[in-house]
């Protein structure tokens, strides 16, 4: 049966999904992580469908979770606490109480005031929390101005003008253990040069807190390796080779310091499609206008 007979069986619209290509994928992700020691923490607001997530849990990797309910979510879908690393600049209360809780693998740590109230959540629960400090690299991912989240301009992480206030306020939480250090700066990146730039900002970020007397277990730099869509046929799996060999050559870890990363995009979207009948043709001007049962 070809694949239109088999789309035609169902009414649409609805989502398609490939698990031997999900399941390649995976395969090959893991495979080129694991030669360099390197772990995997899947972002579920990638796709949250209960058997891709499955199936992602089952090959090992963690949980990358923007919110209280992915945090519940990954746990009732098999995923440990200690791979599960809880990301997003508002965090509410009820929220951080639910990883604190759970004792979390880390919370990565958007701002001063969010390790403030972290702190204090954490001394009203009796609890130590692992804390990886997101910081703003101020990295150009090349990418659409949306989804770019590593600029001084953009909302996400602490910056480096902002390092002497963060050394005072960490020496006042005695609640927070700070475990990691953590970086995104897009989603959707395809110019490998972008990886290498985030690179040596985090080994000069790191330097810094080495000469005042700060380390780190682990290094998580996030996720934003893109997919192509111009011909995703082509190339159904993202070069990870290539991905993590970056990493590899340009990033100075120190002596048994983890590397993290946080893939959500690269792992799913080339195994779905979206399956929609288009229902009219409207003529314009100079454009003819599909109109499909899958419309926004």
């Amino acid at each position: 049966m070809n694949p239109l007979e088999v789309y035609q069986q169902f009414r649409t619209p609805y989502y398609a999904y490939n698990l031997d290509l999900l399941n390649q994928t995976l395969q090959e992700a893991k495979q080129q992580a694991d030669k360099h020691g390197f772990h995997i923490h899947y972002a579920i607001k990638a796709n949250a469908n209960p058997t891709i997530v499955q199936a992602i849990n089952v090959k090992g990797f963690g949980a990358d979770c923007v919110s209280g309910n992915e945090v519940k979510f990954a746990l009732s879908s098999g995923f440990t606490p200690e791979k599960i690393a809880f990301a997003g600049v508002g965090k509410t209360d009820e929220e951080i109480a639910i990883g604190l809780q759970n004792d979390i693998f880390s919370f990565n740590c958007e701002s001063i005031p969010e390790l403030q109230v972290i702190n204090k959540l954490a001394k009203q629960e009796n609890k130590i929390a692992n804390i990886a400090l997101r910081i703003n690299p101020n990295v150009n991912a090349k990418t659409h101005h949306y989804i770019t989240t590593g600029l001084e301009e953009n909302k996400f992480g602490i910056s480096t003008w902002e390092f002497s206030t963060l050394l005072d306020t960490l020496a006042e939480c005695k609640n927070c253990k700070v475990v990691g250090l953590h970086f995104h700066i897009g989603s959707q990146i395809q110019d490998l040069a972008v990886f290498k730039n985030l690179c040596v900002k985090v080994n000069q970020v790191q330097t810094w807190f080495a000469e005042h007397k700060l380390w780190f277990e682990h290094i998580n730099v996030g996720g934003g390796l893109g997919v192509n869509y111009e011909n995703p046929e082509q190339e159904p799996i993202p070069d990870f080779t290539q991905y993590f060999q970056t990493f590899a050559d340009c990033l100075h870890l120190q002596p048994n310091q983890t590397l993290h990363f946080e893939l959500g995009r690269a792992l799913v979207a080339q195994c779905g499609k979206l399956i929609t009948k288009a229902v009219f043709v409207k003529q314009g001007i100079q454009t003819n206008f599909v109109i499909v049962d899958a419309g926004m």
